[in-house]
């Protein structure tokens, strides 16, 4: 197996677990407001699917050795309030059909890249403009950002 599929089959798996565990979620847990974060689950469940497009498109951009400019941190989190406040009363069906639509479509974008560019580095204005690579920002994006979000809605609702 190769790098790109390897990358590819962690992030379908962490939309797996992901899109299998807010499935199991009542009607109450899936609009339950997250501590700290201030967004409902099923909101947030929304967000992983709908930001996969922009997460690939970043990174090919960075295989195609292309600077990442203009992308800040208060700009994402002003994306990620717009996206609550449009998405406040997003179904759960709505949510885990789009998740399941973006993650596929994100693994196949994964899948098409090759060594050479997932180790292709250009500056990132979301990190202080640091040389990263495109494997880093897939990782850190794309593959780990069910993950992260997986864990905030268990440790929420006490089930670890």
């Amino acid at each position: 197996m190769n790098r790109a599929e390897r990358l590819a089959v962690r992030l379908e798996a962490g939309a797996e677990a992901l899109a299998a565990f807010a499935a199991t979620l009542s009607e109450s847990e899936w609009n339950t407001t997250l501590p700290k974060d201030g967004r409902k689950i099923g909101v947030v469940v929304h967000h992983v699917a709908a930001v996969y497009p922009l997460e690939i498109q970043l990174a090919v951009q960075l295989a195609a050795g292309k600077a990442i400019n203009g992308v800040f941190w208060d700009a994402v989190a002003t994306m990620n309030r717009g996206h609550a406040e449009e998405n406040d009363t997003v179904t759960k069906l709505a949510a885990l059909d789009l998740l399941a639509k973006n993650s596929r479509s994100a693994a196949a974008a994964v899948r098409a890249l090759s060594d050479n560019e997932l180790d292709m580095a250009a500056p990132v204005s979301l990190y202080g403009d640091a040389p990263l690579t495109c494997q880093f920002f897939l990782e850190d994006h794309a593959v780990r950002h069910s993950y992260h979000h997986l864990a905030g809605i268990k440790t929420a609702l006490g089930r670890q």
